[in-house]
């Protein structure tokens, strides 16, 4: 009779011995820490993506859509004008029409989900360091891709925002995009090589750190800002300081301002961004609550 397959715990002690661990906290030496802080703090000029703009019968769905597909297969971004924002059923449908829209189950975030998929993104608390609440507050946000813990096929391809209210913060908290494309291109190839063997440690599902996809190099990667980040190299002969070094140079990278544009919002301008082309994140909100809060909605989809 044929035994169950299970991994005995020789065989897992065995495979752990096969890698190399690690962890890497930023020190105040670091080269990206003083981009970082004038990128997300508003200090530097950013420009910012061109927007089709669509009304009248060109922004129906149809015309929306082909819109949106378009300008995704030729930049991975769409960044699209609308005379006003979309109601949820079709803000809905954009996320049918690209794939299949990611539940919202966070408990903490549920006073702020709308169908179960929606969610309204309001900058209503002062800064915090709650991870699951930074959305919804006037902190800025690192550079990451959306869900890097996450299994590859679990991750959104897509994150959908829509403007509802620009708020009082318009010249602040900007969406901040940084492509993929040109991050790899200011990488070595052995700091690449290095990534491609490196992942999260306690997130046993995630892709590595850096992935080929479709002939380009692909990441799954958040800034830890002060938190340290362990990870796993399946290597076993690998020199900790060598991925250490790898990891400052993808920062390093990240942050350079040439390479960043920045969405600043208008209400009905509607943002899908590729998950494998950009790295996002947020600049700082006003430091004075805001009169009148700024309102997006997001969808993420997989």
């Amino acid at each position: 009779m044929e035994q169950p397959a299970f991994a005995s715990s020789e065989a897992i002690c065995a495979a752990e011995r096969e890698v190399t661990r690690g962890s890497f906290r930023a020190s105040q030496s670091d080269p990206h820490l003083a981009p970082r802080q004038r990128l997300l703090g508003n200090a530097t000029p950013l420009h910012s993506p061109t927007a089709a703009t669509l009304a009248g019968p060109a922004a129906d769905a149809d015309g929306l859509h082909q819109e949106i597909t378009e300008q995704l297969w030729r930049q991975g971004l769409a960044v699209v004008q609308l005379d006003q924002p979309l109601s949820p059923g079709r803000f809905m449908s954009i996320g049918y029409h690209l794939g299949t829209a990611i539940p919202e189950t966070d408990p903490v975030v549920q006073p702020y989900v709308q169908d179960g998929v929606i969610l309204n993104l309001r900058s209503r608390h002062a800064p915090t360091v709650a991870v699951s609440l930074q959305p919804f507050a006037r902190n800025s946000l690192s550079l990451h891709s959306e869900s890097s813990g996450a299994g590859a096929s679990r991750q959104p391809r897509y994150i959908v925002l829509m403007c509802v209210n620009p708020g009082d913060e318009t010249p602040h908290a900007r969406t901040v995009l940084v492509p993929m494309r040109e991050v790899a291109r200011r990488l070595s190839p052995s700091t690449l090589e290095l990534l491609s063997r490196t992942r999260y440690r306690d997130s046993p599902g995630a892709p590595t750190i850096a992935r080929q996809m479709d002939g380009r190099w692909v990441f799954s990667f958040r800034d830890f800002l002060d938190q340290e980040l362990w990870w796993k190299h399946d290597r076993p002969d690998t020199d900790p300081e060598a991925v250490n070094a790898a990891l400052r140079e993808l920062l390093t990278a990240m942050y350079a301002p040439e390479e960043a544009s920045a969405v600043r919002w208008r209400r009905g301008l509607l943002v899908v961004i590729d998950n494998t082309y950009y790295f996002h994140g947020r600049t700082a909100g006003a430091g004075a609550p805001p009169r009148q809060q700024r309102h997006l909605q997001r969808l993420r989809i997989r």
